[in-house]
């Protein structure tokens, strides 16, 4: 039999390494903080992204102070995060890649070649897809946008300019969905 004491010290321990939950968001828990380069970083809000009347994802925007100024944040070159949790199982590692492709096409504010060999990198970042999956787009200054898949990372992509450009799909002026973009600058 435990004694009291030693239930209360594991209870404290569950407590303790048991993430904090800040928001639910589309019926997903998102944490209240992420850490991306050593820096804690809040959420600032979240969203889901639809396409057809068909929920895609749901995502949250983690930021070192909250802010609804978009052009500053895909502008800035400090660390933040994209948190993304796929949520229907008619999402495929293809659809989710030229999903992203487009993406990119529609919110650009200038030429996206010097970028394009970055963009078909970040599209294997989806190989093995699955329903359910969390995706971490964590931009670290001076090293690029760091892609985990279920908190293991996939893939790198270099330079602030793809950053801007990655961000700029969700926070831009031609943003993906603009209620997304609304819920994720806390609106």
């Amino acid at each position: 039999m435990i004694s009291k004491k030693a239930c209360v010290v594991l209870l404290s321990l569950v407590i303790l390494t048991t993430p904090a939950f800040a928001a639910t968001i589309a019926g997903l828990q998102f944490p209240d903080t992420v850490n991306v380069a050593g820096q804690q970083l809040i959420l600032n809000g979240g969203g889901k992204r639809t396409d057809y009347g068909i929920g895609v994802y749901v995502a949250g925007l983690y930021l070192k102070q909250k802010s609804n100024d978009a052009a500053s944040i895909v502008a800035a070159d400090q660390p933040m995060e994209v948190k993304m949790q796929i949520t229907s199982f008619m999402v495929t590692p293809l659809n989710m890649k030229d999903g992203f492709e487009d993406s990119f096409k529609k919110s650009a504010t200038s030429d996206l070649a010097p970028i394009q060999s970055r963009i078909d990198a970040f599209g294997t970042s989806f190989k093995g897809l699955k329903n359910h999956d969390i995706f971490d787009f964590a931009y670290v200054p001076g090293k690029g946008v760091e892609i985990s898949r279920n908190g293991k990372l996939v893939n790198t992509i270099p330079g602030l300019d793809f950053k801007k450009a990655l961000f700029g799909i969700w926070l831009g002026q031609k943003p993906v969905l603009s209620s997304l973009k609304e819920g994720m600058l806390g609106k």
